[in-house]
């Protein structure tokens, strides 16, 4: 992406500070920045599939195909999505054990539809789904970036220290 970055400031208690903190470190980020941008990605992305817009998805399940006719029906119901079903990917996990993954094409609230009955199926034993709105195209923006003038350099930033009162640096 080569938009410009701008910065702005985000106000929030010390707890729900610390508690970021701890949650971008188990996540691996290297700052609060990109954390942030993560957040807000998936905030669009998820407004964009509740607009009913075009999505691309991806349903994983597991089950035990010993269930009674349970292949047959999710093959029907895979047949039934139509083009909608761009891939399935079939794997043995153990005698007992097979794990799916689907991906499908089309309208977000269709796809979610179609992955909560098929994750409902008796015999399925778990599943997740992912969707996101296809490549290239955008969740809409809430509003339109305002520059705040050029950007100071990152490194005079560190994602895991805030300022105390009386300007020492504190550790979070």
């Amino acid at each position: 992406m080569s938009s410009e970055l701008v910065r702005f400031g985000v106000a929030m208690d010390n707890d729900l500070l610390d508690r970021f903190d701890a949650l971008i470190a188990r996540r691996g980020y290297a700052t609060r920045s990109e954390a942030l941008r993560d957040l807000v990605r998936g905030a669009l992305v998820e407004a964009h599939l509740e607009a009913d817009g075009p999505a691309v998805a991806t349903l994983t399940l597991v089950y035990d195909h010993h269930v009674r006719e349970l292949s047959e029906r999710l093959t029907a119901m895979q047949h039934d999505l139509g083009e909608r079903v761009v891939s399935t990917l079939h794997v043995h996990l153990d005698h007992d054990n097979c794990m799916e993954v689907i991906v499908m094409r089309g309208p977000a609230q269709l796809l979610q539809r179609a992955a909560d009955g098929i994750l409902a199926t008796k015999g399925v034993q778990h599943g997740a789904r992912a969707h996101r709105p296809p490549r290239g195209r955008r969740a809409p923006r809430a509003r339109p970036r305002v520059s705040a003038g050029p950007a100071r350099r990152a490194s005079r930033y560190s994602p895991c220290r805030r300022v105390a009162a009386g300007g020492a640096k504190a550790s979070a």
